[in-house]
């Protein structure tokens, strides 16, 4: 096969382990606290990329630490929101909320940074926002400590997004990744420390998530990511990219045992609608890379 299709026979892998894991984190935060499991997840993913990229690091100017630290910030908060908010809802409904960060994105950037957005992606915005009114039981089953907390995650992706494509323009990718997922595993160290949260990682549900988030989702998924998108035109990527929603609903029916109604189903569609209208038209979207499950 051409060195295109590996690429994106990789990132179809990959987005489908994005959506995997949204089912074994629930698994894992079900033993481990929440807090302890993302330090476990992001220091050692941390470590790896800082190897990788010592020599992007080691160049890296007091300004590209601080934009690495601001973009760590808005990480930690998104992973945080997500994974607090997966106590308290379903795998699938994370998977497709969290994914509304790709329709948030421009909106955020056009109320906040004042950025031109099109009429086409306030459209896309408002599919999405009855999407989420579908999806969370027609406003009746809305749950503000589950869903709710897995759509701040969504702003927070957004803010780290506009973030990221200001920093990449003056600094290194592979020396900010590092920076930031640094600081995301030692706020949540630090954060699970002063809670009493710190316990030792036990079972094989727990040890498997953390090598999943870890080792695969977080530091190889950047990597192949970077890869494909080398490789594969930019519109098969962001397709492929998109699907994660749907790998999140589909692995919370197999291994989760999660069934949604037919309205909540409508919802979900409606949401992937827009999620793959914005990322598959470029005009839509602002040029940045993504943070993944």
């Amino acid at each position: 096969m051409t060195l295109r299709r590996w690429a994106e026979l990789a990132l179809v892998g990959i987005a489908a382990v994005w959506g995997l894991t949204f089912v074994m984190v629930q698994d894992a935060i079900a033993v481990l606290p929440t807090l302890a499991f993302l330090a476990y997840r992001f220091i050692p993913a941390a470590a790896l990329v800082a190897v990788v990229f010592r020599e992007q690091l080691s160049h890296l100017s007091a300004a590209g630490w601080w934009a690495g630290i601001v973009m760590g910030l808005f990480l930690t908060a998104g992973y945080v929101s997500q994974t607090l908010g997966l106590e308290h809802t379903s795998a699938s409904n994370a998977g497709f909320i969290t994914g509304l960060f790709v329709v948030l994105t421009p909106v955020l950037g056009a109320v906040v940074l004042r950025e031109r957005m099109t009429a086409s992606a306030w459209v896309a915005a408002v599919v999405a926002a009855l999407g989420l009114y579908l999806l969370s039981g027609t406003g009746g089953d809305f749950s503000a400590r589950g869903d709710g907390l897995v759509l701040l995650c969504a702003l927070a992706f957004s803010a780290y997004i506009l973030a990221t494509s200001r920093a990449v323009v003056d600094h290194a990718v592979g020396a900010l990744l590092a920076v930031q997922l640094a600081v995301c595993g030692t706020a949540c160290l630090a954060a699970a420390a002063l809670a009493g949260d710190l316990e030792a990682p036990a079972g094989s549900a727990v040890w498997s998530a953390l090598i999943v988030t870890s080792l695969v989702a977080s530091a190889l998924g950047f990597f192949v990511q970077t890869f494909a998108q080398r490789h594969a035109p930019p519109a098969r990527t962001a397709l492929i990219l998109a699907s994660e929603p749907a790998f999140a609903g589909l692995f919370g029916w197999l291994i989760g045992d999660e069934h949604l109604s037919a309205v909540a189903w409508l919802g979900a569609l409606l949401i992937l609608a827009a999620i793959v209208a914005i990322e598959v038209v470029p005009r839509l979207r602002p040029p940045r890379p993504l943070p993944e499950g």
